[in-house]
């Protein structure tokens, strides 16, 4: 499993979600003729994370992008193909709507949600190229009514879990150690 993966769900955990990790998506061959890859393997979801009591659905795609330049909006706009392809979901609609409605369906079936969840597609990712690509990704995502969790929005989560209470995760520790008691 992928460490900020890992990071992503646990925080999510914190905030009330049942989380999985890794989520393989059973496409039927009629779904992957639909999405134009009928040899595809099974779709993977980095995170998928349940709230019950709204019965909605949080599908996070994660890029640490940590040591590189980070997120940059030709990822979503059309400008730039190779970029566009590391998200899919993002670009291709029908794509995102045959793996969301087989995920609700997959879901449903297994009895982990109630019938008909709302999906939110998410990135959560842990840099952004320039306070340029911030501003644009922030208004495409608002547009489309997706979520842009970026390192402001991971790093306050951190802090709030390092003020918490003991918890035997490796995000808490790690939180706990670099964050307890620095100024702000």
């Amino acid at each position: 499993m992928d460490s900020f993966e890992q990071v992503v769900a646990e925080i999510l955990w914190r905030e009330g979600y049942w989380v999985r990790t890794s989520l393989k998506v059973e496409l039927t061959k009629e779904e992957k003729r639909q999405i134009q890859l009928p040899s595809a393997p099974r779709w993977e979801l980095d995170v998928v994370a349940y709230k019950a009591q709204q019965n909605s659905l949080l599908v996070v795609e994660c890029k640490s992008y940590l040591d590189s330049p980070g997120v940059k909006m030709h990822g979503f706009d059309g400008s730039n193909e190779k970029a566009a392809g590391r998200f899919k979901l993002f670009n291709k609609s029908n794509v995102r709507d045959v793996v969301f409605n087989r995920l609700r369906a997959q879901l449903v079936e297994l009895g982990a949600c109630s019938p008909n969840p709302s999906v939110t597609l998410c990135l959560a990712c842990g840099r952004i190229a320039s306070e340029r690509d911030r501003s644009k990704l922030k208004e495409h995502f608002a547009e489309q009514r997706w979520q842009l969790w970026d390192e402001f929005w991971l790093r306050d989560r951190l802090k709030s879990m390092a003020a918490g209470g003991y918890e035997n995760q490796v995000s808490a520790v790690v939180s706990k150690l670099l964050l307890r008691g620095r100024a702000e």
